[in-house]
């Protein structure tokens, strides 16, 4: 039986208790009906002058757009405030509520921390995670919480994606007060796929009353599982809807900023290499436009060498799609290292409005009016690109280093992968104003910058800086 274990801190002592959360049985009663919530892209960076010392970082990349993009953030050159060594690796962003640091590990446990010490506020125990011996392929071991979990400040909860053992995946929401969970419910929505080759790598994305968490496989795409996506009220009670991508196999959709928000309400989510290689084309290898309540697909786009693609796994499905509402179209690289630009609804195969060679991306990009910041794995670097109605092209590249960037103000910040510093860039020119060493980072590092703070996760903790 799942236990929740929560330490509330006191001046000296910490009091623990636990209990058994309960599970909302589904009914059929209809989601939320509020509408959904406009991303919004800033046209330019601003001062930093009225910087707060914290600010909420609800979601991956801020916001439901993933733009990656503050107006403001720390002045100066950063010092590390703390560092926390925690339980497990973490993979995913932390979120900052209030004046709480919520961060999930791979061992299945979400810690609330003080965001200015580091000091442990509570811990809850999602339960055991999944080892990675017994799996039929993947590189993390264990498989806990892998996706970056998300806030929503309508109902006051942070919902949690986590692996256990037997390869079930469930979703939790929990009061980032003090950790206790007040409801869970079941994600593997494909009983003819085995959920041991699923993984939730992705963030979720709460959108219209609604939580939504995308899945792909293991490292090795091994055995059978395929693309999908769920979506749950995030009541906890109501159906839960989900797509998956109409192949044989495969497709995965495991991008680490998972489901992106546009402004006309429309989800778009990438997907990887799926099973056909010769016939009629299945979906795999697109970016796919959701309705986020009913799952239904809107509109798909595919690359005209989505074939070769899928055979040689170059696929579209390592970079989620950058929404760049100034201009009113979406922004997608993957493996083969072309640059598709697509309005905000596609007709399918080789409709893209423009392309361009240069970066295989990886992770999560960062978005600033028509600017896009992408995360080039293959180049090693980060590239700017500028997108306009039906062009797209390159401006400064900062190469030797790779993470997802974020922009606070007139500053770029990259977790850099290989070196495990934090590098902190000129807005205007990709130039390196300073680095700061966070410790070692997992698969597509990222960062939090949150007021006069920036936190990185690394694997085994947290490390904390201040401006």
């Amino acid at each position: 039986m799942r236990r929740v274990v929560v330490l509330l801190s006191a001046a000296v002592l910490l009091a623990a208790c636990s209990g058994s959360p309960e599970q909302h049985a589904d009914d059929p009663a209809s989601s939320s009906s509020a509408a959904p919530t406009t991303p919004t892209t800033p046209a330019a960076p601003s001062s930093t002058d009225a910087t707060p010392d914290l600010a909420d970082w609800p979601t991956y990349h801020h916001d439901a757009a993933r733009t990656g993009y503050v107006p403001a953030g720390p002045s100066g050159k950063l010092e590390q405030a703390w560092r926390k060594d925690l339980d497990g690796d973490v993979f995913g962003e932390p979120l900052v509520v209030g004046d709480t640091l919520v961060v999930a590990t791979e061992a299945d446990y979400v810690y609330g921390l003080d965001a200015r010490s580091g000091r442990t506020l509570w811990r809850t125990d999602l339960g055991k995670p999944q080892p990675q011996g017994d799996l039929p392929c993947g590189n993390i071991d264990p498989l806990g919480v892998t996706g970056t979990p998300a806030y929503d400040p309508s109902t006051r909860q942070v919902f949690v994606a986590a692996e256990t053992d037997g390869g079930h995946h469930t979703l939790w929401a929990l009061d980032p007060r003090d950790g206790t969970a007040s409801w869970h419910r079941s994600l593997d929505t494909q009983p003819d796929r085995n959920r041991k080759a699923e993984q939730e790598r992705a963030a979720l994305l709460v959108v219209d009353g609604r939580v939504l968490t995308t899945f792909g496989g293991l490292a090795g795409d091994c055995d059978n599982y395929v693309g999908y996506v769920a979506s749950v009220p995030t009541s906890g009670r109501g159906a839960t809807t989900s797509y998956a991508v109409p192949t044989a196999r495969e497709a995965g959709m495991w991008a680490t900023p998972g489901a992106v928000l546009a402004r006309n309400g429309s989800v778009y989510v990438a997907s990887g290499n799926g099973a056909e290689l010769h016939g009629t084309w299945d979906h795999s290898d697109s970016v796919i436009e959701l309705d986020p309540v009913t799952m239904r697909e809107r509109s798909v786009f595919a690359p005209s060498t989505w074939r070769e693609d899928n055979v040689d796994d170059l696929d579209l499905g390592s970079m989620a799609p950058a929404v760049v509402s100034a201009a009113d179209r979406v922004v997608i690289a993957g493996k083969r290292g072309v640059v598709y630009l697509l309005g905000p609804s596609s007709n399918g195969v080789g409709t893209e409005l423009a392309q361009l060679n240069g970066c295989q991306a990886f992770g999560g990009s960062a978005v600033v009016g028509r600017t896009v910041l992408m995360p080039c794995l293959g180049q090693y670097a980060v590239r700017e690109l500028h997108v306009g109605p039906s062009s797209i092209r390159w401006g400064w590249t900062r190469s030797g280093l790779f993470g997802a960037p974020v922009v606070a103000g007139n500053r770029v910040y990259v977790a850099d992968r290989d070196s495990g510093d934090l590098f902190v860039l000129a807005r205007g020119s990709g130039k390196v104003l300073f680095r700061r060493h966070a410790g070692p980072m997992p698969h597509f590092p990222s960062q939090v910058v949150s007021g006069r703070w920036v936190f990185v996760p690394t694997l085994g903790g947290v490390t904390a800086f201040r401006g």
